[in-house]
């Protein structure tokens, strides 16, 4: 399968941490919102299925605390919405704002591979307090966790490329 490549093409430096920290609370007012109509479309579905009353009392019991099928469901739907970014044009929207990119070193699209792979290991970044994501600044190459285990990378694209 061909690759795609991103456009614009070119070397672009490695984005640094403010630049991605301010792009990943972009993402994360969007993720919030996302998880939100996913868990009220879920709910819906229940009170069709069990009836109003009988939901509000699963819920008052406590029956519905850490419903398996729901997490499942909404770390789907995460995965989903940064996977489709990534592997499209490699830019979330809080990406797009902050000008950064996520790229092969070819400067093509990442796999859907790539995308599972960055996704996991920025899970496991955050439960390890955010080291993951700090490591930006010990790495030469300002690489964090998911970028090294994914064979990506994560660029700044020049302020002008929307001129052309």
């Amino acid at each position: 399968m061909p690759k795609h490549l991103l456009r614009p093409q070119g070397e672009f430096p490695a984005a640094g941490l403010p630049r991605r920290c301010a792009a990943m609370f972009y993402d994360f007012l969007l993720c919030v919102a996302l998880l939100i109509v996913v868990t009220f479309i879920y709910k819906l579905i229940l009170m069709g299925f069990y009836g109003a009353d009988t939901l509000r009392e699963m819920s008052d019991a406590g029956a519905l605390d850490g419903d398996p099928i729901l997490s499942t469901i909404l770390f789907f739907c995460l995965f989903g919405f940064f996977s489709k970014f990534w592997t499209y044009n490699g830019q979330t929207l809080g990406m797009q704002v902050w000008g950064i990119r996520i790229q092969n070193a070819d400067g093509s699209a990442i796999s859907l591979w790539q995308a599972l792979l960055r996704f996991v290991i920025s899970i496991a970044s955050w439960l390890c307090f955010g080291l993951g994501f700090f490591w930006i600044l010990w790495d030469k190459q300002k690489r964090s966790w998911h970028d090294i285990y994914s064979e990506s990378q994560t660029v700044q694209l020049p302020k002008n490329i929307h001129k052309k």
